[in-house]
């Protein structure tokens, strides 16, 4: 399936490590949400944009310190080149606001996202100062290379875009779309080794069917992750 029209969303990630992140974007429904061309997916190698004969893209840090930091120079360069108008440049970090469902159907609705990806210990200050929009992080927790964090947001957000699922109303249903984990799936056979199918499931009463996944829902947030819930909407 060709589409010819611009496509809805551009997802650049601009890292030193193209490679980890080229495999995902080109696999399931990213690559084919690609080929269609409903969205533009890229993996961008920083280093392009370096004049040494070693591709250098980090330094060692004022006022000593371990690690290496990304140069300010390369980013910068990249920035002005790859970035446009409708460009929203997110720098994924530990630091910034933790990724959910409602920030995937926000980025959802941009025309081109560039995910800036640090290594190493980090970034020059002055690239978040100055050249960056926003920060995001994925979790509590410390990754080599924000690349993989990149490759995660793009799965969540590309599968929000018009025509990316085969079923337009699959993504209503996830887990958190609607402050709710999702409810329980079952498929063929009827009886495996004893384990039933919930009777209700094979009804044929969809308006007993929607109930009971709402309220399996509610349980299954409330058991195991209650913080997720709005007591005045789920109370009941």
């Amino acid at each position: 399936m060709e589409n010819s029209s611009r496509p809805h969303l551009t997802i650049q990630i601009l890292t030193p490590l193209p490679a980890i992140c080229q495999g995902v974007l080109a696999e399931s429904m990213l690559g084919r949400a690609h080929a269609a061309g409903l969205v533009s997916l890229e993996a961008v190698d920083l280093r392009r944009w370096t004049s040494d004969k070693h591709r250098t893209v980090d330094d060692a840090p004022y006022g000593g310190g371990p690690g290496m930091v990304m140069k300010i120079g390369p980013i910068d360069a990249a920035l002005q080149e790859l970035r446009c108008p409708e460009s929203k440049v997110i720098f994924m970090s530990p630091q910034g606001k933790k990724f959910d469902q409602a920030m995937a159907r926000s980025l959802a609705k941009e025309q081109h996202l560039i995910f800036l990806c640090g290594h190493y210990e980090g970034v020059d200050q002055r690239v978040i100062e100055h050249l960056v929009d926003e920060e995001i992080s994925i979790g509590d927790y410390v990754l080599t290379n924000g690349a993989l964090a990149a490759a995660v947001i793009t799965d969540a957000v590309v599968r929000l875009v018009p025509g990316v699922l085969g079923d337009e109303h699959s993504a209503l249903n996830d887990s958190f779309s609607e402050g709710l984990l999702d409810y329980p799936h079952y498929t063929r056979p009827e009886n495996y080794k004893g384990w039933q199918v919930p009777p209700i499931l094979l009804s044929g009463n969809h308006q007993a069917i929607a109930a009971w996944r709402h309220q399996q829902a509610v349980e299954a947030t409330s058991e195991k992750r209650p913080d997720l819930l709005d007591c005045s909407t789920y109370a009941n």
